[in-house]
């Protein structure tokens, strides 16, 4: 079952340069979805941990489509935080294919995932991305976030990362 209503998800957020963002669209798009971020992200994710963001937050999923190809996608999710009990967002994965990279597909899926999540009365959204990562730490940071955390040896191929925080209210 999709997560999102076959009608929102149709009807695109914007289309810009030719690139549609729309919301997922349920389980059709998850091989897409997979296969780009299996090859753009570091980190091995199974299907459960896809279906597991997916079918609990497909609304907050935004694709990038050039034609009908997927070429950038954003999962994400939206909890309130154990300690603070401020509604917390996170982004899970971002990627966008080589061939479109440097048009500012991923900020654009970005900033309509975290207004996704400020509609739904998100407080502050957090992250985590490699240390070495320049390219998205450098877009992260444009857009308001700031490092909270370096985390030592957090990803499997034992780089580190940091923990990325962007303020709301």
């Amino acid at each position: 079952a999709a997560s999102t209503p076959p009608t929102e998800a149709a009807k695109p957020l914007s289309v810009i340069d030719g690139v549609q963002y729309c919301a997922y669209a349920g389980d059709a798009d998850l091989p897409a979805v997979r296969e780009l971020i299996d090859n753009d992200l570091s980190e091995p994710y199974s299907v459960y941990t896809y279906r597991y963001f997916l079918h609990t937050w497909g609304e907050l999923c935004v694709l990038a489509r050039d034609g009908e190809r997927v070429v950038g996608a954003i999962v994400c999710k939206l909890e309130t935080h154990r300690c603070t009990h401020l509604l917390r967002g996170y982004i899970a994965m971002l990627a966008v294919a080589n061939s479109h990279r440097g048009r500012g597909i991923g900020t654009r899926l970005v900033v309509l995932a975290i207004a996704r999540m400020r509609a739904r009365g998100c407080e502050e959204v957090t992250l985590e991305t490699e240390v070495t990562n320049k390219a998205a730490l450098s877009l992260y940071l444009r857009l308001g976030f700031r490092r909270a955390k370096h985390l030592r040896a957090y990803y499997l191929n034992g780089r580190s990362a940091w923990r990325l925080k962007l303020w709301l209210a």
